[in-house]
């Protein structure tokens, strides 16, 4: 049980220190320097990785992590239309429809004995 409790804090402090390493070009990290917040999560076992996440690792906004695009400016490609949104589509399906209509109507004009049931 203490080597798997040893083995969790170690991942742990490895999950934290890659999550400090890859905060870019800041080398102040919420009043910290970078260098003192890798000495805290490797020195200090379990709290440090603790305080670095709680304390230290900077706030994501939602607005960074929505899309790139929306910091470039560069405008979101067209989404694809649900074929019932698409007037062409619902135009061929129109017209689809309506010659199947006109040639089953023709048909049973040909042969009036055929029963209307098939």
């Amino acid at each position: 049980m203490v080597d798997e409790l040893a083995l969790a804090s170690l991942l742990f402090a490895v999950i934290a220190l890659i999550s400090c390493l890859s905060v870019e070009d800041k080398r102040t990290i919420r009043r910290m320097p970078r260098s003192l917040w890798v000495l805290v999560i490797l020195l200090v076992p379990l709290a440090g990785p603790i305080t670095w996440f709680l304390a230290g690792r900077p706030p994501t906004t939602r607005a960074a992590r929505t899309s790139w695009r929306a910091m470039r400016g560069s405008p979101e490609p067209p989404r694809p239309q649900a074929p019932d949104d698409d007037p062409d589509f619902l135009r061929s399906l129109d017209a689809h429809t309506a010659g199947a209509d006109d040639e089953t109507l023709r048909q049973r004009e040909e042969d009036p004995k055929r029963p209307e049931d098939e």
